[in-house]
């Protein structure tokens, strides 16, 4: 004999989209698209330059029009309530996304304007997300003095104020040294944890999704050529395969990025060339 059936509502994904496409111009840079990320997981999106996946992310959180296919971040469609996505996303982009001119205080105070963040909760939540990103001893000095991990952990920091369900982090920790990225995770693993906040990211680092994604997605050309998690995708291949090897096999070519260490001059230089080429 059998109980009665679940009758609870199934919350729906953090992220689902079908049939996603997006063209500029004659070029398509997102060809048709199926992607479902579960609520409270961290989810690579892998590929080459110019495989589409910033295109993708930017479609997710409507920063581009979706053209044909369909959207939903945390059961929003974008299309139709665009401003309940963005309420509900941090975002930490390939640009930068700090003023050097300002603190890191003031940064953030600047995000909980642009996130309408209550006035009377604006400082609490911006020294709770310095705090976070062990930040609120240098939360004073001028950003433009920061080492770029610190850098990067003051972006995160701006995207934590309204209190995401989903982080989105477009080449997070590009241009850092092993240090730096090691540090940025950690502080991003140490807030999912508190939060159970989803996580979509995009990476050049196979040794990064491999250690921190549950499940990643390789694109090629614009369309999601394998996806699963690491250890399924790495099986795939053989018993002693890396995530790079999964990522030669369906790709044909390398990996494109570099640790490069340095403070915002170098970010600035490093985003600049990744946003045109992501």
């Amino acid at each position: 004999m059998t109980g009665p059936p679940d009758e609870s509502p199934r919350l729906p994904s953090a992220i689902s989209c079908r049939g996603l496409r997006h063209r500029f111009g004659d070029q398509v840079a997102v060809d048709g698209v199926d992607l479902e990320v579960a609520r409270g997981e961290v989810f690579g999106l892998l590929g080459p330059n110019g495989a589409g996946k910033t295109t993708t992310i930017r479609l997710i959180n409507t920063l581009l029009p979706a053209q044909e296919g369909e959207v939903h971040v945390m059961g929003f469609d974008v299309r139709r309530s665009p401003m309940e996505v963005r309420r509900r996303l941090g975002y930490v982009p390939q640009q930068l996304s700090i003023e050097a001119a300002l603190t890191g205080r003031e940064n953030v105070m600047w995000f909980t304007r642009l996130f309408d963040v209550p006035r009377s909760q604006r400082a609490s939540r911006s020294a709770d997300a310095l705090e976070m990103m062990g930040l609120t001893e240098a939360a004073d000095r001028l950003a433009g003095t920061y080492s770029g991990g610190m850098v990067r952990r003051l972006e995160l920091a701006q995207a934590l104020v309204n209190l995401p369900a989903l982080l989105v982090l477009d080449e997070p920790t590009v241009g850092l040294d092993p240090v730096a990225r090691d540090s940025v995770w950690r502080r991003v693993q140490e807030m999912r944890g508190d939060r159970e906040m989803t996580v979509l990211v995009t990476t050049h680092y196979m040794e990064e999704a491999d250690a921190l994604c549950d499940r990643v997605a390789l694109m090629h050309r614009g369309r999601v050529q394998v996806e699963g998690s690491p250890e399924e995708l790495k099986s795939l291949i053989g018993p002693e395969a890396t995530l790079e090897d999964v990522f030669r096999r369906y790709t044909g070519g390398g990996i494109q990025g570099g640790d490069e260490q340095g403070g915002l001059r170098e970010i600035r230089s490093t985003r600049r060339t990744a946003g045109r080429l992501g």
